[in-house]
């Protein structure tokens, strides 16, 4: 089992410092991928479960999980406290993570635009916009000298990609649109 915790310790590790090196370095640090994003269909009810699981908090774990099995072991504790005891320092470095990373989320603001300012303003679609209102697309709007992403909707026909349209109403972050 001490074969076990050292792998996990050096291969969390090693990952855990990579992350944090290219996170300070402006690397992929702020793409970290949720499992929830890539199972959206899943019931609402597993959600929250599936919020805590991404690539940051799976790596504290067997971190974690490692250095709190190989101390355990050198302690000489035995096998199952030093089991017991390393899952739940795993679980606790995973929520404390997760904790983290969901308040770091909060704290992503558009500054001070106000996407009602939109109204009235040239978009380009950047993503088809199904016609009478069936769904959603995405155009890039300027707002107060900002080129801003925005979810769209019409109610007009589809618009498709590249299509020149006019801002005329924000509802909930979504825009409204019709055709340029």
């Amino acid at each position: 089992m001490e074969t076990t915790y050292l792998i996990c310790a050096v291969a969390g590790g090693t990952v855990l410092l990579a992350q944090t090196l290219l996170s300070l370095l402006g690397g992929v640090g702020h793409t970290d991928i949720h499992a929830d994003d890539a199972l959206e269909t899943i019931a609402d009810a597993h959600d929250s479960f599936l919020k805590l699981l991404s690539l940051k908090t799976i790596v504290a774990f067997i971190t974690f999980f490692g250095l709190t099995g190989l101390s355990g072991r050198s302690a000489g504790w035995g096998d199952w406290t030093t089991l017991g005891i390393a899952m739940a320092a795993g679980v606790v470095a995973l929520w404390i993570v997760a904790w983290l990373m969901s308040s770091l989320a909060h704290l992503q603001s558009r500054g001070n635009v106000d996407m009602n300012n939109a109204v009235g303003q040239p978009a380009q679609v950047y993503l088809p916009i199904p016609g009478q209102h069936k769904g959603h697309g995405k155009v890039l709007v300027t707002v107060q000298g900002r080129t801003v992403e925005s979810r769209a909707q019409t109610s007009g026909p589809t618009l498709e990609t590249g299509a020149s349209a006019v801002v005329v109403a924000v509802h909930d972050d979504i825009v409204e649109v019709q055709r340029a």
